[in-house]
């Protein structure tokens, strides 16, 4: 759609190859999410319901040049391309983040050729295995996989990738190490004195701010956001391995930002950030827009 103009009528249509199923059927799945190329605004990614992504070219043809394929027909829920644009990540329903490297091999060879071509993950983390390794989280909890609601790399840190989980459990993944560096587990909904099952009949969408690497995340059980402290070093409360005696790199005090809960009129499904003064724009399960300004969420 030309969003400059007064019309409905999209100037371009992109479409995906068909599904053909072995009764000779078009099985249409749809998109779930959508990323683009931040150097390049020809290309164009989107995941779908069959467990792929499919990447444009859009001076190329209609139809997607490449296939990304998780080899399962899961659902991905998010992905993210890196900040170099160099690989991509997806997260599953099955609680797997997928990895892909854009760079070499046959995807290279798909996006310079412009020819159809499909490329298998190059790495696959399943979550519940990362946090099965964390041992104060498995003595207190039951590690089961769950399904990933969203990933978002942390812009002030590009090899924090941030999880959510249909719990209402966020964390990092450290894409360097392969492994889980921070967590946060919200209190059960019993505790909250929450009425009936968490609802996650919907996929919730946190967004991190522009700087200090906070993450903010609607709450499962209740009204409000919590601003969680994802930095990356052992002074966040956070970290897998937090020390709350030790001095980050810059001198601060470890207290330096602690966690909060800013409670809300309504119950939050989906945050984005402005990208120049940090408000915040939070959708609610009533469909409400709540703008919530810089000077609420500063610490």
């Amino acid at each position: 759609m030309n969003i400059g103009y007064v019309s409905s009528e999209p100037v371009e249509v992109l479409r995906k190859r068909p599904n053909i199923t072995v009764h000779g059927i078009n099985a249409h799945k749809g998109f779930s999410d959508i990323a683009f190329s931040s150097d390049d605004n020809s290309r164009l990614l989107a995941s779908d319901a069959n467990g792929s992504i499919n990447v444009w070219d859009r001076r190329a043809s209609d139809l997607p040049c490449l296939e990304l394929s998780t080899n399962s027909s899961g659902s991905l829920n998010s992905i993210k391309l890196s900040r170099d644009n160099e690989i991509i990540f997806g997260a599953s329903k099955q609680g797997i983040i997928y990895m892909w490297d854009l760079r070499g091999g046959r995807s290279s060879t798909a996006f310079s050729n412009h020819k159809e071509g499909y490329c298998s993950p190059l790495i696959a983390v399943k979550l519940s295995h990362e946090l099965e390794k964390i041992w104060s989280l498995k003595a207190q909890s039951n590690i089961v996989s769950k399904e990933i609601h969203s990933i978002d790399i942390d812009p002030s840190c590009p090899y924090q990738l941030a999880f959510h989980l249909d719990d209402g459990w966020s964390g990092v993944l450290d894409t360097n190490k392969l492994q889980v560096t921070h967590i946060h587990c919200p209190p059960p909904p019993w505790l909250d004195e929450f009425d009936g099952l968490t609802n996650v009949s919907f996929l919730r969408r946190p967004c991190w701010l522009l700087t200090n690497s906070i993450y903010i995340v609607g709450s499962s059980t209740s009204n409000g956001l919590y601003l969680l402290d994802f930095y990356p070093d052992s002074v966040s409360p956070c970290y897998v391995d937090y020390n709350c005696d030790d001095k980050s790199n810059d001198g601060t005090s470890g207290q330096r930002i602690q966690n909060r809960f800013l409670s809300l009129s309504e119950g939050i499904t989906a945050c984005a950030s402005h990208p120049l003064n940090g408000t915040i724009v939070a959708g609610t399960k009533l469909s409400s827009l709540l703008v919530i300004s810089d000077s609420k969420v500063s610490h």
